[in-house]
């Protein structure tokens, strides 16, 4: 064999046509979903005009969404596994886009957070399913690319839909917000049903099977934790308290009940695999840090250096903008140097970002805030990439799916997490630090206590990766 035909061999060959539709159409399922997650958000005061309601019973909008993915998401990967995950995530996607167009025509404020539920719902099986088939759509090898892709498309539906949702209420009024998604569905719905691979077999698990009271168990207690930490807006109360209590009580009745079923949501013995375990933990710690940037960042921008909401928006979409531009090429890094080494070079990164975080700003200004907030989310973006490649790589095809929702369910979970927990610790540190009583100084010290925990936090992430991964190959 001549050297010319040995490089020709190791070479990296270019996907096939058909691995590039399918990654289009996951792509594009990827970015709805995003997109559905961020883009309502710009709309809260339109729409507490439109209906005249009150901020408190507006949010809702947003949090039916993220309620209906954060409680039904494992449920929905696990029914994928057992009927098929290809008629499942066409169903989702009709129901999204059917549900985005009650959305926009909605008469009232409650048929729109009931069809802003639905929609969730569509969001929970199309965030499922979309990592679930990268092992079937693409070679092996090529998984860290894809993944990468995918992480980029999800990270511009995120940054895009503040810009997109602001500009489509100005030229159409609010319903164009939920109307956009429709002939975007209906692309992914033809893109989906012609280049994904079909349901294997048609000998799906009886729908008697399906472990229904774990199913309940599980949604109640997610949704639980969920309202614990969002109702209240940063003042929680005796009704906080009772559901944290309710999330636990719940928690260790789905543990019970999981370990008796024969056909359980979830086997309890999948988390005796260090690789999986550690990569859920690593995944929600690592997403409870990025969040903090994005609920303390507003307020320290704005008090700190007194910048208006155009100023703000600036420097806030440094973050997502680097987060999009990082994936693929970290995809392609993981492809060549293996998903471990990239993912503890990844948190190497974030724990440089967060500690210099708390310590330049106060001396660099608004420079020592967009420095190492892009090595945060940079990191965030390659370590996401690096661990679902590490996670999924190996899983079994009937797990495929639980497994690809509780990657999902751990980024969300943190994303909740993060929002009450390191805003409390902003809120914490900008009252101690406002002996001299200036806004300035105590946003500087609820950013120093807040960052200082986050690193701590991106540290303990680190320590969990390396220990799971050095079990994972002793096992």
């Amino acid at each position: 064999m001549s050297i010319a035909q040995s490089a020709d061999l190791s070479a990296p060959r270019p996907l096939a046509a058909s691995a590039r539709w399918a990654l289009a159409s996951l792509s594009l399922t990827m970015l709805m979903s995003a997109l559905g997650t961020s883009i309502a958000n710009v709309g809260l005061p339109t729409l507490m005009h439109a209906f005249a309601a009150s901020f408190e019973d507006v949010q809702w909008v947003v949090l039916a969404y993220l309620l209906a993915i954060t409680t039904l998401i494992v449920s929905v990967g696990r029914l994928g596994d057992q009927f098929g995950r290809r008629r499942l995530l066409l169903t989702g996607l009709l129901l999204f886009t059917l549900a985005s167009l009650l959305c926009a025509f909605a008469p009232t404020l409650p048929v729109l957070i009931l069809a802003r539920g639905a929609q969730g719902l569509g969001g929970a099986i199309m965030m499922a399913l979309t990592l679930a088939f990268v092992g079937e759509a693409v070679p092996k090898e090529k998984t860290g690319s894809a993944m990468g892709l995918l992480g980029t498309t999800s990270a511009i539906g995120t940054a895009l839909g503040p810009s997109l949702g602001g500009i489509l209420i100005d030229l159409f009024g609010w319903p164009a917000l939920f109307l956009v998604n429709v002939p975007l569905g209906l692309v992914a719905v033809l893109l989906v049903g012609r280049h994904l691979p079909a349901d294997r077999g048609s000998s799906p698990a009886r729908p008697g099977r399906f472990d229904l009271p774990g199913t309940l168990l599980l949604a109640l207690t997610l949704a639980a934790y969920a309202l614990a930490l969002t109702l209240g807006r940063g003042h929680p109360g005796v009704l906080n308290a009772a559901l944290l209590a309710t999330a636990l009580a719940g928690g260790v009745l789905f543990v019970l009940a999981e370990s008796r079923v024969a056909s359980p949501l979830i086997r309890l013995a999948l988390f005796r695999n260090p690789q999986l375990s550690g990569g859920f933990a690593s995944s929600a710690l690592v997403t409870t840090i990025v969040m903090a940037t994005l609920v303390v960042g507003p307020f320290y921008l704005t008090a700190a250096f007194a910048l208006d909401a155009a100023g703000v928006g600036l420097v806030m979409s440094t973050g997502p903008i680097v987060a999009a531009l990082t994936g693929f090429p970290a995809g392609r890094l993981v492809d060549r140097f293996g998903a471990d080494r990239m993912g503890v070079a990844a948190l190497v990164v974030m724990v440089v970002g967060t500690a210099l975080l708390a310590a330049l700003p106060a001396q660099w200004g608004i420079a020592g805030y967009v420095v190492p907030l892009l090595l945060v989310t940079g990191g965030y973006a390659a370590f996401q990439t690096a661990n679902n490649t590490a996670v999924m790589k190996d899983v079994a095809l009937d797990q495929r799916g639980l497994v690809s929702a509780l990657l999902n369910l751990s980024r969300n979970l943190g994303l909740i997490t993060g929002a009450a927990l390191m805003g409390a610790v902003f809120a914490l540190g900008s009252t101690l630090g406002n002996g001299s009583g200036t806004p300035a100084s105590a946003a500087q010290s609820g950013l120093h206590l807040t960052f200082s925990c986050a690193t701590a936090l991106v540290v303990l992430a680190l320590v969990v990766t390396l220990a799971c991964r050095a079990a994972a190959r002793r096992h």
